[in-house]
């Protein structure tokens, strides 16, 4: 019998109402024992590294659900973290990245409504990633809820009240959850062991997302660098980028003095779907090559966030950056043309 190491952080699932709202406070134990359908479907090994609401996940705290993983890797079948929804999708990209070429399955799920809702969909998104996490096939990080299972490092919370909370983004989810059954989309296979699993121990949390909106003064940057190393930036559309905010600074010139101060600048689009391309308009196209300036592709900004803190918690040479963080890691990019 397969051993999977459940790991409770918090989350919705685990919260109970006390008077003045939503709060964590059921162990994995109790959430565990919720379900009484999971019993003999593996040996389950229950950990509680914290209870928190997802809102208040940080960096930090994906460093200490990934060393307990490591710890127990070696002991364990699989892993099923129990997460809050709101910030699960930078959880599962940033272990994406500090846990590569799993064999072994590392599974993320929690619910809209607490497992002690009459009407929740706490029970059955346990079952079913315990049911992923059990498959012969299932490898690397990625997120089982509502049914479905997506690539770590393409989920993302669209919907705040519906069960099928999270979608995949410009990329296939990896299988359906169907009666039991597993239904895979032909993309996804066993693990093949080319590499052997690698983790990774050190991240840069000093990563801040920056959306333009018209009219947006291009000093913000300077005002950020005492305190950022990286500004993923959301442009407009495609990867527009103005000539000039309200005050009549040079955006261009913001830019250029950011990356070339040393510092990286992580291009993307605010638009939900189909990626970045800077080659199409004279708008983007200044910044195409620039040194400094990464491409985000079709990649989530949640994604941009958790792999750009992990390229530069790796290396500070500009160089090196470039190829970490143009590696391609769990699905996570399909390089535009």
């Amino acid at each position: 019998m397969k051993r999977i190491l459940l790991i409770a952080t918090g989350g919705t699932i685990a919260s109970t109402e006390d008077g003045n709202g939503l709060s964590p406070a059921l162990t994995g134990e109790e959430l565990a024992q919720s379900v009484p359908e999971i019993s003999g479907l593996c040996e389950l090994d229950v950990v509680q590294p914290m209870n928190i609401d997802s809102t208040n996940m940080r960096p930090s705290d994906w460093m200490r659900i990934r060393d307990v993983i490591v710890e127990g890797y070696a002991d364990h079948d699989g892993f099923v973290i129990l997460h809050g929804t709101d910030t699960m999708s930078y959880t599962a990209a940033a272990l994406s990245y500090l846990i590569q070429d799993s064999p072994k399955p590392i599974v993320l799920t929690g619910s809209q409504k607490p497992m002690g809702n009459p009407f929740t969909d706490a029970k059955l998104n346990l079952y079913q990633s315990l049911l992923y996490a059990l498959d012969e096939h299932s490898h690397d990080v990625s997120i089982v809820f509502g049914g479905v299972a997506i690539a770590g490092t393409r989920a993302r919370k669209q919907r705040t009240m519906s069960f099928n909370a999270f979608i995949s983004v410009n990329y296939p989810p990896i299988a359906y959850i169907r009666n039991g059954r597993i239904v895979r989309n032909g993309l996804h296979g066993t693990h093949q062991g080319e590499n052997p699993v690698h983790f990774y121990d050190s991240i840069d949390p000093r990563v801040f997302v920056l959306k333009l909106t018209p009219g947006v003064n291009p000093g913000i940057l300077d005002a950020l660098a005492d305190s950022y190393d990286a500004v993923i930036l959301e442009t407009f559309g495609i990867g527009g980028i103005p000539e000039f905010g309200e005050s009549g600074e040079s955006f261009q010139e913001a830019i250029f003095r950011w990356v070339d101060s040393g510092r990286t600048v992580v291009m993307t689009t605010q638009v939900p779907e189909e990626g970045l391309d800077l080659g199409v308009y004279e708008v983007g196209r200044a910044y195409a090559d620039h040194p400094g300036i990464l491409r985000g592709d079709d990649m989530t900004t949640e994604t941009l966030v958790a792999k750009t803190m992990w390229a530069l918690g790796q290396s500070r040479d500009a160089a090196e950056i470039q190829r970490l963080f143009h590696s391609q890691v769990n699905h996570d990019r399909i390089p535009m043309a």
